[in-house]
């Protein structure tokens, strides 16, 4: 059984950073792609960034500044953020799926078979 669990979310002022992290357990992290996703409320779902089994990423939200790490050791995928901005508020979601392949383009939710429950990102002074 795969489980993802997000923590790190909270409120941030305008321009701080936040470390989100992605702990996955019953995937491993060098067979498959980890995905970043955010929902603001009102609006879809958005890509973020596509981790691909050999750990590289792409950013797909230009307007969000991040850089993505994570730990095989301990199945953990992490998203720092930095220069935050109200517009990044939002719920991040991780997301998992066994299909290496799929880091073609910006991720979409349905090549994603497992989510996480989401962790809350609130950038407000």
């Amino acid at each position: 059984q795969v489980l993802l669990v997000e923590s790190g979310g909270g409120l941030v002022q305008p321009g701080g950073s936040l470390r989100l992290s992605c702990a996955a357990s019953g995937f491993t992290l060098n067979d498959g792609v980890i995905g970043w996703f955010r929902q603001a409320p009102g609006k879809e779902r958005e890509g973020v960034s596509c981790i691909t089994s050999s750990g590289t990423w792409t950013n797909y939200a230009p307007s969000l500044k991040f850089t993505v790490s994570r730990d095989n050791n301990l199945k953990t995928v992490f998203l720092q953020m930095s220069s935050l901005k109200p517009e990044d508020s939002a719920v991040y979601y991780c997301a998992a799926a066994p299909n290496p392949s799929i880091c073609t383009g910006a991720p979409r939710k349905v090549q994603f078979e497992y989510w996480g429950q989401g962790t809350q990102v609130t950038v407000s002074s």
